[in-house]
């Protein structure tokens, strides 16, 4: 049984994406990121100031969609997708975030190019729900 610290965090991380990666509001931004944010990611700068800058230089059609996502107290791990940034593919990443004191203060991230139903050797998709058709 999942845990309430552990859902509150989901819900938290949930928010933050979507205030930051969707609605670009800066900051609101700013009220779920620590402004003491580590940060462990070949994509992205230190800090919170790392991660806003990157965001800022990707165009507006920048979209994050979570899919499943797991907390265990203090740590939590979504699965998501990140399209519109310009890439010839979206990443699919896992992103593992630390929160202290209702603050996200430790990230890191594992990210590839997304495969279609085509590309992937499975045929099954990477990303969402495993729809009838794939099974």
């Amino acid at each position: 049984m999942a845990s309430e610290l552990g859902e509150k965090n989901k819900t938290l991380v949930l928010r933050a994406f979507d205030t930051l990666f969707n609605k670009r509001d800066y900051a609101t931004a700013e009220q779920f990121w620590s402004p003491q944010y580590i940060q462990h990611s070949a994509h992205i700068a230190p800090g919170r100031e790392g991660l806003f800058d990157l965001i800022k230089s990707l165009p507006p059609t920048l979209r994050y969609a979570a899919g499943t996502i797991v907390a265990e107290d203090n740590f939590v791990i979504v699965h998501g997708r990140f399209s519109g940034f310009g890439a010839p593919a979206n990443w699919i990443a896992a992103d593992i975030l630390r929160i202290e004191e209702g603050l996200l203060v430790e990230h890191w991230d594992v990210i590839q190019d997304e495969a279609t139903k085509e590309q992937s050797k499975s045929g099954a998709p990477m990303f969402g729900t495993t729809f009838p058709q794939y099974k």
